[in-house]
């Protein structure tokens, strides 16, 4: 029986969601195959005695989905699930990725980066080049954590309470619908509508079940906008050399789709998105990771 070696938890802000993902991987995989799960400091350990054929990588946010773990996964020449570490890096910078997406025509949000270092806050200057509201996150971090809508009145109070990333991207506050699109290989997956009860898609709407976050699929879209966004996931995820499963983000305002971040390594845990869009479209949970699997590789 194969041998898959489940990584997750970690020492992101995300881990109590990776822990999920990894338990809910695992209770699905130990179906058919011979599945451990281990904390990412413990792998080279667990890999000399564990002998995995394939690694799953189920980390999220830093040191998890940035390029990190990958680059060491690489060195251990074992197959592993998801994006290498070049796309995952660029991914998870979205500085990086929205130069990209812009470089190309896709439209993304406009932005400001701001570094606690070097700048003082000019709110008068933000406010002529964005306009309020704004969206205030870091530039380097997965699910929706300490993402805040600001409005004049807050922003210096949500801003300064960032003060520990060296550097955020203030963004102009994009309303509509909230639309995600999971791409699969090189094929579309399908698109699934968020409808929060919250302010917008944050960490509490996407994981916590009295949260009530309404999901719709199939979306109502025309056809051919159907179509058109997800052409432009499709589009990014070849883009920035991702491989596996993604999921991008986008808001859909004014018959205009704007691309928010593409997630490289998509939760799949009991309320992910992936695993429901996979199952409307007939594809099992159990189906889906046995696809992943297979098309585990590394880069070196």
């Amino acid at each position: 029986m194969k041998k898959i070696l489940i990584v997750s938890g970690g020492l992101s802000k995300e881990r109590e969601i990776s822990l999920q993902t990894g338990n809910q991987v695992s209770s699905e995989l130990k179906k058919k195959y011979t599945t451990k799960i281990c904390e990412p400091h413990d792998l080279l350990k667990i890999c000399k005695s564990f002998k995995p054929k394939v690694i799953f990588n189920a980390l999220h946010g830093q040191f998890g989905e940035d390029g990190y773990i990958q680059t060491l996964m690489d060195t251990l020449r074992i197959p592993y699930t998801h994006s290498d570490f070049n796309a995952s890096a660029i991914a998870m910078n979205k500085e990086i990725a929205k130069k990209i997406f812009l470089r190309n025509n896709i439209i993304t949000p406009k932005y400001l980066i701001y570094n606690f270092k070097n700048k003082l806050i000019d709110i008068t200057s933000i406010k002529k080049t964005l306009g309020f509201p704004v969206v205030v996150k870091p530039k380097n971090e997965g699910s929706s954590v300490n993402v805040f809508i600001c409005n004049e009145k807050n922003f210096l109070k949500k801003t300064l309470s960032l003060k520990n990333y060296e550097e955020i991207i203030i963004e102009k506050f994009i309303g509509g619908r909230e639309i995600q699109v999971a791409i699969m290989g090189k094929k579309k997956l399908g698109t699934i509508e968020l409808k929060p009860k919250r302010m917008f898609y944050d960490y509490k709407a996407k994981y916590e079940i009295n949260s009530k976050t309404k999901h719709i699929i199939p979306v109502n879209l025309e056809p051919s906008k159907l179509e058109e966004v997800e052409n432009i996931a499709l589009k990014a995820h070849k883009l920035l050399g991702c491989s596996g499963i993604t999921r991008s983000d986008f808001k859909f305002y004014n018959n205009k789709f704007y691309l928010l971040e593409i997630n490289t390594q998509p939760g799949m845990t009991k309320l992910s998105l992936v695993p429901e869009i996979a199952k409307y479209k007939k594809i099992e949970f159990l189906k889906l990771l046995e696809w992943m699997i297979k098309n585990a590789k590394y880069k070196i």
